[in-house]
């Protein structure tokens, strides 16, 4: 069959009516009258994406916030090992008894860690009388004694947070089965229903709604509705009113020195333009109701409530030791901060405060004003007293004690509120 002498690409297909017709409707009908139907000359400008440039992909990868995830793997086997040893008789468990703990997969991940970290990990025993037994190392021992001071030290700031979890709830309660789903992530004991709640009976109760126990607030109070945005503002001097557009315009990277303004974070690889900028910054100067307001007064399709809902999450996060949560953790508080239903699509669409990584067992959702690169910036006295704990293993502590010493953002957060009055 001699080649036609119109730019055609010859594709090879199985002769079906359905393509046929297609074809037909869109090319030359000489050109498809061919007697042999195992080959059809389509037009390449019929195969080509028809002239459209792709979308711009705005949500690029953090390599930093993903690294977190992975160097967090190690330590959270050592410290999970510590706890099951300290939880048995005399601070030992017998090797043969640890199937029985962690299952018969996991015990060989324990059996690989205890080998490779003998500054951490003892192993004793293997006579007749005395089965093989693990415990901690004696200086491991003596680190992991200065646990009780740590939580001490905690105990203000713990009160204090929950106090604010509480009071950004529309009914100033919250199930204590979601309280117990993110007690890892804001450092409390395991026990703190029993240790911690009727300790502070002018702040808090335990009230039975609708069949579920529920962690409800005794006591309102207004100086503790203040969020860590607006903290941050108040120490860089911010002024309480928007500038002129004249005076301040919107940088390259997002942000804006405003009383209404989030802190903006983009990856390394997103180019915003003009347009983007443009509305992000009269997203930046719209001001939006305190999340310590009661969420039923604002209508949801306000642009000020839809801003309000990323300060409720900027805030929930900013509560957590980490300053991060497993994003079914923020699902979970669906009714009580009354938060939309396209929850991810809010997160994703705030990619310079906000980053989702699918690194580690579960989707997480960082905030990422609180990192700088891989280190934590503001340390609580439980995280500095697990760094010291990990760095027996001889691994690279994330963040320095020297470090969250000098923050003056670790400073205001913490430093400060283990002197809290409570």
């Amino acid at each position: 069959m001699p080649e036609p002498k119109f730019p055609w690409k010859l594709i090879m297909h199985r002769r079906t009516s359905s393509l046929r017709s297609y074809l037909c409707g869109k090319t030359d009908e000489s050109a498809l009258r061919f007697q042999n139907w195992g080959s059809i000359w389509v037009s390449k400008k019929q195969i080509s994406s028809g002239g459209r440039r792709p979308k711009k992909k705005i949500y690029g990868r953090d390599h930093n916030l993903d690294k977190v995830m992975d160097l967090q793997k190690k330590p959270s086997l050592i410290l999970h090992l510590k706890s099951i040893i300290e939880s048995h008789r005399h601070r030992r468990i017998l090797l043969r008894d640890l199937e029985k703990e962690v299952g018969f997969v996991q015990k060989w991940n324990f059996m690989a860690l205890i080998e490779k970290y003998p500054t951490i990990f003892y192993v004793g025993g293997g006579s007749d009388r005395t089965p093989p037994f693990v415990t901690l190392t004696e200086k491991a021992a003596k680190i992991s004694s200065e646990e009780p001071e740590a939580r001490l030290l905690m105990e203000p700031i713990l009160v204090r947070n929950l106090r604010k979890l509480l009071m950004m709830s529309a009914d100033c309660r919250v199930p204590l089965e979601k309280v117990e789903l993110i007690g890892n992530e804001l450092g409390l004991p395991l026990d703190f229903r029993e240790s911690l709640v009727p300790k502070y009976r002018e702040f808090f109760s335990v009230k039975d709604v609708n069949g579920k126990a529920c962690l409800h607030l005794e006591h309102w109070d207004s100086s503790l509705a203040v969020t860590a945005r607006e903290e941050r503002l108040e120490l860089e001097g911010v002024p309480a009113s928007n500038p002129s557009r004249k005076q301040v315009r919107i940088s390259r990277d997002g942000n804006y020195s405003g009383p209404f303004a989030f802190h903006m974070q983009f990856t390394a690889g997103f180019r915003p333009n003009n347009s983007f900028l443009e509305e992000l910054e009269r997203w930046q100067r719209l001001d939006f109701p305190s999340p310590y307001l009661n969420p039923r007064t604002f209508e949801a399709a306000d642009p000020k409530a839809r801003k309000r809902v990323v300060a409720v999450l900027h805030e929930l996060l900013s509560l957590t030791m980490e300053k991060r949560m497993a994003s079914s953790q923020l699902d979970a508080f669906h009714s009580e901060y009354l938060l939309p239903s396209r929850l991810l699509l809010c997160l994703i669409k705030h990619h310079g405060i906000f980053y989702i990584t699918n690194k580690g067992a579960r989707s997480t959702v960082f905030l990422k004003e609180a990192y700088d690169g891989t280190k934590l910036i503001a340390k609580c006295p439980l995280l500095s007293h697990i760094d010291k704990f990990v760095a027996l293993s001889g691994r690279r502590v994330l963040d320095s004690c020297n470090q969250i010493a000098s923050s003056p953002i670790s400073s205001r957060n913490y430093s400060s509120s283990s002197h809290l009055h409570v």
